[in-house]
């Protein structure tokens, strides 16, 4: 902590928090994480390899859902081992660029999972809407092309933010309310003006992940308009049904978004926990949870996991006999 004055300092750290008035139960809390990130990184890992190794699997949905995987890989590679330092290690302290850092991965892979899923949104209406058209219009350079874009939008507003951030400076508290580095936490710590920070922070979340949330809810207007026109009551079933699993990936991904940004920049000052609760929910459910609901939902793509195990399986034993 660098002196500045008598009355004011500057810190050059920040502390992150757990989970306040647990913190004796943090061994035991960390099992269920420790478990969450395991199934993260095995679920997303085997989808992003079983759609790389499977050339049946490399059509639009399927190359939209390894996109997302993949975001959901990163976003829990810069949240889960944070919060793992403070249940196991009650290590706290993070430097100022480990927590801008931080915080530039953490909204980029956030704001690339929320067009991935905008993405896809665009492909199950075009299945739905135009299915004898879907291969013409999303071809492989299209998905290409609606990748880069995704990429370009998502670091084009995200660069700016710790750039910003780097000429606050931050005065009598250094300890934030959640268990990671978050853009509107961090401002809330600073005594320098923060009013360009928090006017930029609020057009990047109503451009990206603002805008993207109306297209889909748009997208899903013209899904539901095009299904009630069919005459076919099966065919209106099995037309919603193909959407099931992207509708639990934004009901998980924007829901408690939507709150915590909300709470944080107009809502009341509630207990920590309610944040910290909300956070968690919108950082670490979405990668746990999307593997897990595709593959219960995909039979393609658990057709593909098992054919994968089996022939691993097959090797190995042959590969015993041998021996």
């Amino acid at each position: 902590m660098l002196s500045v004055n008598s009355t004011k300092s500057v810190f050059c750290t920040f502390l992150v928090t757990g989970i306040p008035g647990l913190e004796d139960l943090y061994i035991w809390i960390s099992i269920p994480f420790c478990a969450m990130f395991l199934i993260t990184i095995v679920g997303n890992m085997t989808i992003i390899i079983v759609i790389w190794r499977e050339q049946p699997l490399h059509v639009p949905m399927y190359l939209f859902l390894a996109m997302l995987a993949a975001s959901d890989l990163g976003l829990s590679l810069f949240t889960f081992p944070t919060m793992l330092r403070i249940f196991l290690l009650a290590a706290r302290e993070l430097t100022t660029s480990a927590c801008f850092t931080q915080m530039f991965f953490i909204h980029t892979f956030q704001d690339l999972e929320s067009a991935i899923i905008l993405a896809m949104a665009f492909d199950r209406y075009v299945a739905i809407s135009c299915p004898l058209h879907y291969h013409s219009i999303l071809t492989n350079t299209v998905i290409a092309r609606i990748g880069l874009a995704i990429v370009v939008r998502t670091f084009t507003v995200q660069l700016p933010l710790p750039i910003l951030l780097g000429r606050l400076h931050f005065c009598y508290s250094n300890v934030l309310s959640h268990s990671y580095c978050l853009h509107p936490d961090i401002i809330k710590l600073s005594c320098s003006n923060t009013r360009v920070n928090s006017i930029f922070g609020l057009f990047v979340v109503l451009s990206t992940m603002g805008l993207d949330f109306l297209l889909i809810l748009l997208s899903y207007i013209l899904i539901l308009k095009t299904v009630l026109s069919m005459a076919s009551h099966s065919g209106r079933l099995k037309s919603l049904n193909t959407c099931i699993s992207h509708l639990c990936a934004v009901v998980l991904f924007f829901t408690p978004m939507i709150c915590l940004s909300m709470l944080h920049r107009f809502g009341p000052r509630l207990p920590s926990y309610v944040y910290v609760t909300l956070a968690n929910m919108h950082f670490l459910i979405p990668p746990v949870m999307n593997p897990i609901v595709y593959v219960m939902k995909t039979k393609q793509i658990r057709d593909k996991i098992k054919k994968l195990y089996t022939i691993k399986t097959t090797v190995k034993a042959h590969a015993t006999s041998i021996s």
